[in-house]
């Protein structure tokens, strides 16, 4: 049987090799195919990936509260008690600190960059696993007397600061705000709070930025940080009664705040991608069943024009499996052929996407090696009808063919 199987297989080969550029276009179909459903899927992969980490930034199992703009009035901000309320009168709760921010201008050495100013804590960096990655976060006494110490990120070092020189212990300014520097944070996504990119941010104490760039001592949201081993609805519920017993919310009034699942915003748009990915991939798998069908219309055509050459191998003792076979194995070969070539190329396409997005490279074996078993299936399924046909055939009717 293997020997049956290695002469079909060479014979196959064989007769590819024959008619190479139209074996060429017979694949092109798969090739497309596959390359199309493997970049599709990997980019997909990215695209969730480059959002986990985005969301991941913010921190894992915190909640970010924001207060809320009514029919009429601007929104009404939170104060440190409401911050410390939160902390000392629900269970589960870890981590919760204030927080404050204003754009302005940082200076240093002649050079200028536009970036914000953010008023925070030790708390605060704890709570989003804010890691400083060069120098050391604040003191409690730069933060009770609210003292005029930054932490930089590394997009404001690399803007204002001398390369491969160390910025720490160094006076910058922001606006008319001189700071020392005491810490460069570790590079990370977007996060810290609205439309901020903590990779341009400046951290200085809570009060120092209350009073010197807001006017006062309002917060302008916190972040909650709270353990895993507490049900996160059940803290969540607590902080909403919490809040609206603070602010003096009647029963039946609407809240005037905004409470923030970073689990709930990884689990949403990790659905969404991947609902988005997989209905992508199934548009692109459309071209697979394009390709399929072009090998079944290229092996009709086979089966046409080597009538006479099939009679000869009836009427010499061929039996109608082993054509049947030979025919199968011509159009597998041919889908196999084509799923590795769609599968180099869609390494090299998602590759140089990725980059161009500015998404992770994601590899996955698992829609690689789909993509390649799924490209042979194809080939049993389309080839299947021409290989039977030719296996059926009168040797008498075929070798009178012309």
């Amino acid at each position: 049987m293997t020997k049956i199987f290695t002469a079909t297989l060479v014979l196959a080969l064989r007769e590819i090799r024959r008619h190479i550029l139209r074996s060429i276009l017979t694949t092109l179909g798969i090739i497309i195919g596959v390359a199309a459903v493997i970049t599709m899927v990997t980019l997909g992969n990215g695209v969730t990936a480059s959002v986990r980490d985005q969301i991941s930034s913010l921190g894992s199992n915190v909640y970010f509260v924001f207060p809320m703009r009514g029919d009429r009035d601007a929104p009404r901000p939170f104060d440190q008690g409401d911050v410390d309320a939160v902390g000392s009168q629900i269970a589960g709760v870890e981590q919760v600190a204030g927080s404050v921010s204003a754009t302005t201008t940082a200076f240093h050495n002649g050079a200028d960059w536009s970036t914000t100013v953010q008023g925070v804590s030790n708390g605060f960096l704890a709570a989003q696993a804010i890691e400083v990655e060069e120098g050391r976060p604040f003191t409690r006494e730069e933060e009770r007397a609210g003292r005029n110490v930054c932490l930089i990120g590394p997009k404001v070092r690399d803007a204002i600061f001398v390369p491969d020189v160390t910025p720490l212990g160094l006076e910058m300014r922001l606006g008319g705000v001189s700071c020392s520097v005491i810490g460069v944070l570790a590079e990370r996504g977007q996060g810290g709070g609205p439309n901020q990119d903590q990779n341009n941010a400046v951290m200085m104490p809570l009060k120092t930025v209350q009073r010197r760039f807001i006017g006062s001592e309002d917060i302008q949201y916190f972040v909650v940080k709270y353990s895993d081993t507490y049900s996160s609805a059940a803290i969540q519920d607590s902080l909403v009664g919490l809040l609206r017993e603070r602010r003096l919310l009647a029963e039946g009034v609407d809240n005037d705040f905004n409470v923030i699942d970073t689990a709930q915003i990884n689990e949403a748009l990790g659905m969404a991608t991947g609902a988005l990915t997989a209905m992508v991939a199934v548009i692109a798998g459309i071209s697979l069943l394009v390709g399929g069908i072009g090998i079944m219309n290229i092996m009709l055509v086979s089966v046409t024009e080597r009538t006479r050459e099939i009679g000869i191998r009836l009427a010499i003792g061929a039996l109608a499996r082993e054509v049947r076979l030979q025919f199968l194995t011509e159009a597998v070969v041919l889908c196999c052929l084509g799923g590795l070539v769609g599968i180099a190329l869609a390494f090299v396409l998602s590759w140089g996407l990725a980059g161009a997005i500015d998404v992770p490279f994601v590899f996955s074996p698992t829609i690689n090696i789909l993509s390649f078993v799924f490209s042979a299936f194809m080939g049993i399924a389309f080839g299947y009808y021409p290989a039977a046909r030719a296996s059926r055939l009168d040797p008498i009717d075929a070798l009178r063919h012309e």
